[in-house]
């Protein structure tokens, strides 16, 4: 790993994190689906894509912890940490309603994922842009795999017109925090670590806005969106239910080895 700058360290471990977390519950969410999908070639591509999530978080999650150099490993801030501790999206915290939510939800955080992680790939800092290129790879097949879902179900009957539209509805008001930034994002920008989230948001409203539209679908108002934040440690009541289910084992026998 190159030179990091000891006072710009915090801010990268905190920002790792982040990226992280958003996949390892992202990516519990998706192995939900497990035995549960609509049909078999959905199980498989579904279990695929949340198996694509965890590596990606442990990639993640791995490089926080040599960034944070405490004796913790990426296995102990994934299972070690408390709900306030994660720093993800609550958008990705949102529980599978049904198909039509799981399949809003992942396109919303793909096209977000693939275009940070193209910028991400040209970080100064040689770990982090050659896990997003590494990442780049997976969530394009993610998003193309969620936009071919959006027109299916969006222009299909009218009962899937009709519960992709309500998913649309009820998790737009997550988006908006996609592209929070505060004094870390500053920092990091300025090192040239980060891109602004402010250079993808652009680029995430015309992939949203274009599939919507083909799918014949409504784009929510833009003044719904949410102010609380994820990034913040402040989290729906969904995030504890997950931690719960996927930390047990951990905390039930700490140390264990297989």
């Amino acid at each position: 790993m190159n030179e990091i700058k000891n006072e710009i360290k915090a801010d990268l471990f905190e920002y790792l994190l982040r990226l992280g977390d958003d996949r390892l519950i992202l990516g519990h969410r998706l192995s939900e689906w497990c035995g549960h999908a609509p049909i078999l070639e959905e199980d498989i591509a579904l279990a695929n894509i949340a198996l694509d999530c965890i590596g990606q978080a442990n990639a993640f999650l791995t490089l926080a912890a040599a960034v944070e150099n405490n004796n913790r490993t990426e296995d102990d801030l994934a299972y070690f940490r408390d709900e306030t501790e994660f720093k993800n999206l609550q958008l990705v915290e949102q529980p599978n309603i049904d198909f039509a939510y799981t399949i809003t939800r992942q396109f919303f955080i793909d096209a977000f994922a693939v275009h940070l992680y193209d910028e991400l790939s040209k970080s100064i800092v040689e770990d982090l842009s050659g896990i997003a290129a590494k990442a780049l790879k997976e969530v394009k097949y993610h998003l193309r795999h969620s936009r071919q879902w959006v027109l299916r179900l969006g222009d299909g009957t009218e009962e899937s017109h009709n519960k992709i539209q309500n998913a649309i509805n009820d998790l737009w008001m997550f988006t908006g925090e996609l592209f929070f930034e505060n004094d870390v994002d500053k920092k990091l920008i300025q090192e040239g670590i980060i891109p602004s989230t402010k250079s993808v948001e652009q680029k995430w409203k015309e992939v949203i806005e274009s599939a919507l539209t083909e799918a014949t679908l409504k784009i929510p108002d833009d003044s719904n969106t949410n102010l609380r934040s994820g990034r913040n440690g402040d989290h729906t009541e969904y995030l504890g239910h997950i931690l719960a289910e996927m930390q047990i084992v951990a905390r039930s026998h700490p140390g264990a080895k297989w």
